[in-house]
């Protein structure tokens, strides 16, 4: 569309008008009391067509009212709320329908107003979950619904989360069973009422529900109930071994010993064990949404990748529900949310996932061990992103890319708060136990910083100077600066890995976690060596920038056809690779680039490098000592 200069300036000025009124009609919110309770009830029966029902009573005195749809989404750390499949906006009062006006600058608010005499509205509105992944993640499917309340959910503007109250109810489809944090008031067939709760905590007791279920105690002596609900895409999926059960039930324990406190009164791990519901880990106070593959029981050994999800989600209760970043602690779900210190948040939990799921047994010391040398050669070798961002500008990404796929992520970079704040945590382990020769470590600071007050689950904000006066308590340093230089540098922060006993290295076999990256992924995975990975099908998924692949001129995107004369596979790439150790003719790629072919010539000749831990036994095996059950 073309407009004159004088016609875009004028039409500027109205929008600023526009914009200046719009936001005054949104009121920030207080920490009052709402007067009233809401009533939200979620038809969640109609699983051919995917769709979520809702109704809700509004109580509301006669004048403007503002409705909120949630925008930013905790554990998400970004504006990601799925107004795009809100539809069906119905509101009414006293049995007559009353118009709604969206605000023109923010899409999740709606304006309405409640005409003298009435006591509120009564709203309807249908969640439209997505059919496809291309759509969104599914969470409907023939056995399993996966209820997240922010999605079906509007609440008013003007007040705190906290203090707003709803009396909660859903349909479930006939048959099914579930698991919440949510406690029941009463059930009636499939329509279950919950207690009343306030909006901040509904939003955090997202529901599970499902044909095939079973709900296992893995406290049976604690203080406070922990339950694992399990929902599968068939009946054979449920069956658990006792070893498994038990290794489940050590989970907590050891989460036990290291904080030495509670900050629940009850605690629910939700399991899909599914190919058809969405993939997910996301956590909550109470509650961790979690999948799995369906032999997640049934083949133990075979699924031990990725099995530190638990644990991980599981420590968020501590760090990232009960205590946060002061800029995450928002009054409600659609004020913006500072990301700031997510390192902590995300990256000391991706750190204690990996280390509890050693302690627990879900994973063996040296599946641990595999999988932290494969996140710390992505710092040695694997990210030359580091040239230009460092992980504090990562915690920006929750909200400039939303795991949006990018071109080229080893370069751009993406959350490396999670994995890269493991390593600086590592980092902070091991300096601990070199101060205080081997007598204080991490598990002191998380005691110390997360361990407090037993019992209590309101949130317990924290700043960068709490952390570093924490730290110093336990050891004095000057911890700030050591922390900083991390975290705003462009090093890989991997010194953790020598103070610790062990040595990176790189050898031409891969390690049992890189075999199972490539069987679960299908791919091929060369980063450390010609800098590329390939799926099964030919498909170049990540190039490393600036590395041999890269500067010989091959992208993600193209296809890769064969490799020295020869039809592509995995293992024909990986032959060449070995062969040109010795055979200093470069490597010859045909690819298929939209509908080019074209001969792509890559002289690199150190073979295959897949990372692993070397023991220095000269040096104090402090990394075994961390990964020993407590």
């Amino acid at each position: 569309m073309k407009a004159t200069i004088l016609a875009s300036a004028l039409l500027a000025a109205i929008a600023g008008i526009g914009a200046s009124s719009a936001h005054a009609d949104v009121p920030a919110p207080q920490d009052i009391a709402y007067n009233g309770t809401l009533k939200i009830a979620v038809d969640a029966t109609d699983l051919d067509h995917r769709i979520l029902r809702v109704r809700e009573t509004i109580p509301a005195p006669a004048g403007p009212l503002t409705l909120l749809f949630p925008e930013w989404i905790p554990g998400h750390h970004s504006p990601s709320g799925p107004i795009d499949q809100f539809a069906g906006l119905v509101v009414t009062a006293g049995g007559k329908r009353i118009e709604w006006v969206r605000d023109p600058l923010n899409v999740y608010a709606f304006h309405v107003t409640v005409p003298e005499g009435a006591a509120g509205v009564d709203v309807e509105f249908q969640t439209l979950t997505p059919q496809d992944t291309r759509q969104g993640r599914v969470v409907m499917t023939p056995e399993i619904v996966n209820v997240q309340w922010n999605q079906v959910s509007l609440y008013p503007a003007g007040y705190n989360a906290d203090r707003i109250q709803v009396e909660p109810t859903v349909k479930l489809p006939e048959g099914f069973q579930f698991g919440s944090a949510l406690e029941v008031a009463s059930q009636s067939g499939s329509t279950v009422t919950f207690k009343p709760i306030d909006f901040n905590n509904l939003v955090d007791s997202p529901i599970f529900a499902g044909k095939y279920f079973k709900r296992v105690d893995l406290d049976p002596n604690g203080r406070s109930p922990v339950h694992l609900n399990i929902v599968a895409d068939n009946a054979k999926s449920l069956e658990i071994k006792p070893e498994a059960l038990e290794i489940h039930r050590k989970l907590v324990q050891q989460m036990d010993k290291l904080y030495g406190a509670r900050h629940y009164n009850h605690y629910d791990f939700l399991l899909a064990l599914t190919d058809k519901l969405g993939g997910i880990g996301l956590e909550h106070h109470r509650s961790s949404e979690n999948s799995a593959a369906p032999g997640y029981f049934t083949e133990w050994e075979k699924n031990w990748l990725g099995r530190d999800l638990l644990a991980h989600e599981y420590n968020h209760s501590w760090d990232g529900k009960y205590r946060r970043g002061a800029d995450l602690a928002t009054p409600n779900f659609n004020v913006p949310m500072g990301d700031s210190l997510l390192w902590v948040y995300e990256g000391q939990t991706q750190f204690w996932g990996n280390v509890v799921a050693a302690r627990s047994g879900l994973m063996t010391q040296d599946q641990a061990r595999d999988m932290l040398a494969f996140v710390a050669a992505t710092y040695d070798k694997g990210r030359p992103g580091l040239s230009w961002r460092n992980i504090q500008d990562t915690t920006n990404d929750p909200t400039i890319s939303q795991r949006r796929p990018l071109s080229y992520r080893n370069y751009q970079m993406s959350e490396d708060y999670y994995s890269g704040g493991q390593m600086v945590w590592l980092d902070v382990d091991t300096r601990l136990r070199e101060l205080t020769k081997n007598k204080r470590s991490l598990d002191d600071f998380a005691k110390a910083f997360f361990g407090m007050k037993d019992g209590d689950w309101k949130v317990n904000p924290y700043t960068f100077e709490d952390v570093v006066s924490t730290l110093n308590g336990i050891a004095p340093y000057d911890w700030a600066s050591y922390l900083r230089e991390r975290i705003d540098g462009h090093k890989g922060p991997i010194d953790g890995i020598e103070r610790g006993g062990w040595k990176l290295v790189y050898t031409d076999k891969p390690s049992d976690a890189v075999k199972a990256f490539e069987a679960r992924r299908s791919f091929a995975d060369l980063t450390y060596s010609m800098g590329v990975a390939v799926s099964a099908k030919g498909d170049i998924s990540d190039v490393r920038w600036d590395g041999p692949a890269f500067n010989a001129g091959l992208s993600p995107g193209m296809h890769l056809v064969a490799v020295n004369g020869k039809e592509f596979s995995g293992d024909v790439l990986k032959d060449a690779v070995t062969a040109a150790k010795t055979d200093k003719a470069p490597i010859e790629l045909l690819v298929k680039n939209f509908d080019e072919y074209k001969t792509i010539k890559v002289d690199y000749h150190e073979g295959l490098k897949y990372p692993h831990l070397e023991r220095e036994k000269s040096k104090p095996d402090w990394l075994g000592e961390l990964y020993k059950a407590k």
